[in-house]
């Protein structure tokens, strides 16, 4: 049986503290995982950084990192690619001093491009550029399934992007899978297994020992994404227990990153629903 940890993207709901309080917190609630949320810059000096490393060792807290949104690796403008680029190195180094295992980033837009595979090269092309350039001993490169078809980022792309380089893991929004296809995904435990089979067959068991994923129910409208819901709201999708049982079959290791609007409080719930089937 793999182990499962979870926890919220970003400071509990209304802390106001440091990042470096965070973890002693999420482990008094029994939480074990925390995405240190960068989405909007890199605002944690080396020495910020490396504290809050400390603190999560210190907690059994394992770490990532949420890039910033400003980034379009698939731009045809250079000028948006190279600040694109900058944006990631900073993520990346930021997330090697703290520790944190994955650095999750949306890959880029497929507007301006004459077609999803040109975009798709883009990516890879720029993410070979910046890894070439960079010595990572504990950070990851993750580019994220994307929540709007105007995104780079289905499931099938996503696995071609990780192909691509050796420091690159995938990391699952089932959420955004299930509003890209506007409701018409993630609906069953077997479509779940089938995905997580696949990531580990195309890119090896490592890819699964974490597979490294979010999750809430999400408001989806033509062409995908919209809003993200809480656990309680039955109006959207998916189900979390469709995920849990999943993860129980396969028998992988996960980290559940919540991105419901009540981030600590609904990581309880998924674990409270998962603990009925460990």
């Amino acid at each position: 049986m793999g182990r499962l940890r979870f926890g919220p993207a970003g400071k509990p709901t209304n802390f106001k503290g440091g990042y470096e309080e965070v973890p002693a917190i999420l482990k008094q609630m029994g939480l074990d995982a925390l995405e240190y949320e960068a989405v909007r810059g890199v605002r944690v000096t080396k020495e910020q950084a490396e504290a809050i490393g400390r603190a999560a060792r210190e907690n059994d807290v394992v770490l990532s990192m949420h890039a910033p949104y400003f980034i379009n690796l698939a731009s045809p403008e250079q000028d948006t690619v190279t600040k694109s680029i900058e944006r990631l190195r900073e993520s990346a180094l930021a997330s090697e001093a703290m520790g944190a295992y994955a650095v999750v980033f949306h890959p880029g837009y497929i507007k301006g491009n004459s077609s999803r595979e040109e975009a798709l090269q883009r990516v890879i092309d720029a993410l070979g550029q910046l890894l070439d350039s960079l010595d990572l001993k504990v950070a990851w490169l993750a580019p994220e399934t994307t929540g709007k078809v105007s995104q780079v980022g289905d499931i099938d792309e996503t696995i071609r992007i990780c192909q691509s380089h050796e420091r690159l893991r995938p990391a699952v929004d089932w959420a955004h899978l299930h509003a890209r296809a506007e409701g018409k995904a993630i609906l069953s435990v077997d479509e779940v297994v089938n995905i997580i089979e696949r990531i580990e067959k195309e890119l090896g068991s490592w890819a699964v020992r974490p597979l490294h994923t979010h999750f809430s129910r999400i408001e989806y409208g033509k062409g995908g994404e919209r809003e993200h819901h809480t656990l309680a709201e039955k109006d959207y999708g998916p189900e979390w227990e469709i995920v849990c049982r999943a993860y129980v079959e396969t028998g992988i290791d996960a980290v559940v990153i919540s991105e419901s609007p009540i981030l600590e409080q609904d990581s309880l719930v998924m674990k409270s629903t998962c603990q009925k089937y460990l």
